[in-house]
């Protein structure tokens, strides 16, 4: 009897570790848009194999630094953004607040370009505008619904997985180099890779989304008593999953342009074709769906955060169903959509990798302010942050740091 109700007590609680999935989920879908496609698949075209260890390295830092997002999403009262404002300064949480908010607006238009560029490759002939503003229509209707964020999270779970079978089937039929992609997990540096790899690592370890999965695990109600399954089914999977995903895109550029040295495509349509002779026209198909995945995945919680986070350095609320933050939230939609308006003769590839590049420029406060506030005795009582979380983080906030003076640099010269 007590084995049969100790069974039973097992099958309940796997399920109901199942339905923590959520936040984690959300932040790596952000994090992967068509930025991270970008960087990936030019490291693979340029380098090969090398620089995969760069995605392992900026995954695993991505994984302790939302850990902590989401411990402080258990442990604030409020939200993050109150509680920065009531233990640092209130102009301090309206900095971090409005600068999730300016990160949002740059990725925004990484998104809209990708969404479309990825539905004209699938159905070709038709204009990657239109489908910008059929994308955008289609965000804005799921923004419109009560409840955005436990609808964001059904879409992206589901967007997510889908993802994940396109690019391992993509990985497969590149019939890459995998012991060459193996030893491309030992670091090397290649000649005149580092401003690539500073690239991959403001990409894939997206500070922005980390700190809006406090929201999410808010939003959730989570508490401490549920904080090891999350970490189990949300969070290490969560952001796991993106890494792979890049690691795989990483190495079908290498399979397809670097081993048969061919420089990257000045579109990413030239990269949908160049699958056609390895897997006919459903490679060129399964390219196309999972550029569209990674950019839409990317557009619905972008659009949300960053309505949130505004909303919530002005005071009114740390909720993406207040007033402010859904003004905030078709504010974003509308910018993305305006600059690929206004920009559509120019490349999209440029657009992408252009407006990535200037959301690292508040990353570093971000990082340093999930850090301050995860080390916050009085907040995060039993949560706080042990030696080697501190260890792992501080690697994280100077490694932004690095990222951030050099395009700092890279603008002033």
């Amino acid at each position: 009897m007590r084995s049969i109700v100790e069974s039973r007590h097992t099958r309940r609680s796997f399920w109901r570790q199942l339905t923590l999935i959520g936040p984690a989920f959300v932040a790596g879908a952000w994090q992967f848009g068509p930025g991270n496609l970008t960087t990936a698949m030019n490291a693979g075209a340029l380098y090969g194999y090398t620089l995969i260890w760069v995605i392992i390295v900026s995954t695993i830092l991505m994984v302790f630094l939302t850990d902590m997002s989401v411990r402080l999403g258990i442990r604030t009262p409020v939200s993050l953004i109150a509680s920065i404002k009531e233990t640092l300064g209130g102009w301090v949480g309206v900095v971090a607040g409005f600068g999730v908010f300016l990160i949002t607006l740059c990725f925004s238009v990484g998104n809209a370009v990708g969404s479309g560029v990825g539905l004209s490759m699938l159905i070709p002939g038709t204009s990657p505008v239109m489908w910008t503003i059929i994308c955008s229509a289609a965000v804005a209707t799921i923004l419109l619904l009560k409840g955005i964020y436990r609808v964001v999270e059904k879409v992206l779970i589901v967007i997510v997985a889908l993802m994940a079978v396109c690019f391992i089937v993509s990985a497969f039929a590149a019939n890459p180099d995998w012991a060459a992609a193996g030893a491309g997990l030992i670091p090397v540096v290649p000649d005149g890779a580092w401003l690539l790899i500073i690239g991959l690592v403001g990409t894939n370890f997206s500070i922005n989304a980390a700190f809006y999965a406090s929201y999410g695990t808010k939003a959730r109600r989570r508490t401490e008593a549920d904080y090891r399954d999350i970490t189990i089914v949300d969070t290490i999977p969560g952001i796991i999953a993106p890494g792979i995903m890049t690691a795989l895109v990483i190495v079908v550029a290498a399979a397809v342009l670097h081993a048969t040295g061919t420089d990257a495509p000045g579109a990413f349509g030239g990269l949908a074709r160049i699958f056609e002779p390895i897997a006919g026209p459903v490679g060129a198909w399964i390219f196309a769906l999972g550029f569209f995945g990674a950019a839409f995945s990317s557009m619905i919680p972008n659009c949300v955060a960053g309505g949130t986070m505004i909303s919530d350095a002005l005071g009114r609320g740390g909720s993406a169903d207040t007033t402010t933050a859904r003004l905030g939230s078709a504010f974003i939609l509308a910018f993305g959509l305006a600059i690929t308006l206004v920009f559509s003769g120019s490349s999209p590839v440029e657009l992408i990798v252009i407006a990535q590049a200037l959301t690292v420029l508040f990353a570093p406060i971000l990082a340093a302010l999930i850090l301050i506030m995860a080390n916050n005795r009085a907040l995060m009582g039993s949560l706080r942050n042990r030696w080697w979380q501190n260890v792992m983080g501080v690697i994280g906030l100077v490694s932004v740091v690095a990222l951030s003076i050099r395009l700092a640099i890279s603008l002033l010269t």
